[in-house]
């Protein structure tokens, strides 16, 4: 069994560690994008969220739908379909002793796709610049995941 020190002198499993707290990090900034649209735009999912603005039939005119809100709340769930999986996909895939080069180059690659296809989505770009970064970034993720069952496949 491995001990810390050993997972410490890990180079690519400190590789995406580092990648993934910028790609969380991001991912944390979607949330009070959100909340910040929100509140900008006096948009709220719930009555109780808009107490400070109306009370009763007042405050029922905040809880609406707004397209900049929902196109920040689409990103983030976006983040989260994609993210997700590379966390998980990355973790095991760092542990099992891919080439530091290779490694660097998936999570490089995933991590500029996923900041682009927010930019994509806020924007807004034109399409396909999104899709072509979500396709990007979660066919990073398959290669990885290719990768792990090619080299280490106990079916």
């Amino acid at each position: 069994m491995a001990d810390l020190r050993q997972l410490m002198d890990n180079e690519v499993l400190m590789a995406f560690t580092s990648y993934a707290t910028i790609i969380l990090t991001k991912m944390m900034f979607m949330s009070s994008a959100t909340a910040f649209q929100r509140i900008t735009n006096k948009v709220f999912a719930n009555p109780e969220d808009c107490a400070g603005f109306g009370k009763g039939e007042n405050a029922k005119k905040f809880v609406r739908t707004d397209e900049k809100v929902e196109r920040v709340r689409r990103a983030h769930l976006n983040d989260l379909e994609n993210i997700v999986p590379f966390l998980g996909i990355g973790l095991l895939y760092s542990l099992s002793g891919p080439d530091l080069s290779t490694a660097l180059m998936h999570f490089r690659i995933f991590v500029g796709a996923r900041i682009y296809h927010t930019i994509a989505y806020l924007t807004p770009l034109p399409q396909p610049n999104r899709g072509l970064a979500f396709f990007v970034g979660y066919g990073v993720t398959l290669s990885m995941a290719y990768r792990l069952l090619r080299s280490r496949l106990y079916l």
